[in-house]
């Protein structure tokens, strides 16, 4: 249970509207599920080269049920620079660093 999973919104200048959809679900979500500490989303601008830049959204590994539920996509651990907390815990910045390996 280690994948986190991307959607992209599409166009930033148009994703506002269903950013904020994500948002209000997943919090919903969060809140069915007693504000679990490893259930957070998180979202970037990206352009990849492009002159429109467009919105995704990284779903933690806890809130794989929700990323499923929105068509995302497995991808590995995003990197911090430039994300920001969509919802989920005031720590949920640690989820963001690599586990230890045993």
């Amino acid at each position: 249970m280690d994948d986190w999973f991307r959607a992209n919104l599409g166009e930033a200048l148009l994703a506002g509207p269903l950013l904020e959809d994500v948002k209000a679900r997943f919090l919903q979500a969060f809140e069915a599920s007693a504000r679990p500490s490893g259930m957070a989303a998180f979202f970037r601008h990206e352009s990849e080269g492009r002159l429109h830049c467009e919105i995704y959204v990284y779903f933690s590994p806890g809130a794989a049920a929700m990323a499923r539920a929105m068509a995302a996509e497995p991808c590995p651990r995003p990197s911090p620079d430039g994300l920001d907390l969509l919802a989920g815990p005031e720590d949920a910045w640690s989820l963001l660093r690599p586990r230890p390996r045993d």
